[in-house]
């Protein structure tokens, strides 16, 4: 996620904010179509996770995961050095390590992100049905 441009990420984090699409609709029509996929999966769709995985970005399935506190995912990540993205998902639930590592090396942009995914996350009731990775 490191080599998205500023702009693409802010986009994404729209995302977790609209409720019409517009977004997602414009990470697909600018060839981003797995940040969309991305921000689909977080926000529970089966479909957007399997598109992932299907369009080789299983890092971004298990990332979705990761968030979700699954333990495979986790896993999974730092077995493939996603070291990054595990940081990410470390944000997102709140590890203090990762906020203050994310801090030092001036990745704001990922502090914010990670707020919105959890302020969208922690606003929703979840289907713990949900395919685990």
């Amino acid at each position: 996620m490191l080599s998205y441009p500023p702009k693409i990420l802010i986009a994404f984090g729209e995302t977790f904010s609209e409720k019409n699409g517009e977004f997602l609709n414009w990470l697909i029509q600018n060839g981003y179509p797995e940040l969309s996929a991305l921000s689909s999966a977080i926000r529970g769709s089966y479909e957007a996770a399997d598109w992932l995985l299907k369009n080789k970005f299983p890092h971004l399935a298990a990332l979705d995961g990761a968030i979700d506190k699954q333990a495979g995912a986790y896993s999974w990540l730092r077995k493939n050095n996603f070291d990054f993205l595990v940081v990410f998902a470390d944000a997102v639930n709140e590890r203090t390590e990762a906020i203050e590592w994310l801090k030092k090396n001036q990745l704001e942009i990922f502090l914010i992100l990670a707020q919105k995914i959890r302020n969208f996350r922690d606003s929703q009731t979840y289907d713990y049905h949900k395919i685990h990775f």
